[in-house]
């Protein structure tokens, strides 16, 4: 539990720009699904949403707030492959394929921002990135 509150004061901590961000992808990876729920793919993206959200938990209570917290979207790589291999099925032109779509984009430079923290993990830059948060 003090993970979970840590990674969420982390979260919250963070300078506007990034709050922003995440508030970005929680609106298209958990809200916005919502409005969908009826469609396999909404109900996917929920799910890993939510699993990922734990992991970033764990890495938390084992690191800290650290740039190692990137890796808890490993599972958006799979996630972007498999509706990347429905888009065929999925028009464009309607609001669930225009969320597919902005979803995928998102998320792709998602990956790349945690790309970027996980090599700074690697490389030494270990200290938490938020400050304070004990």
């Amino acid at each position: 539990m003090r993970a979970f509150i840590k990674f969420n004061k982390g979260m919250m901590r963070l300078p506007i720009q990034w709050r922003l961000w995440l508030l970005l992808l929680v609106t298209a990876n958990l809200i916005v699904p919502l409005l969908h729920l009826h469609r396999l793919e909404a109900q996917v993206v929920i799910g890993t949403l939510l699993i990922s959200m734990m992991l970033m938990t764990g890495l938390t209570a084992l690191t800290g707030f650290t740039h190692l917290l990137g890796l808890g979207h490993i599972l958006w790589v799979p996630l972007l492959y498999w509706l990347w291999t429905r888009l065929g099925q999925i028009p464009p032109d309607e609001v669930f394929g225009i969320w597919i779509r902005a979803l995928m984009i998102l998320n792709a430079l998602s990956l790349v921002i945690d790309v970027i923290d996980v090599a700074r993990f690697v490389k030494g830059e270990r200290e938490e990135v938020v400050k304070g948060l004990a």
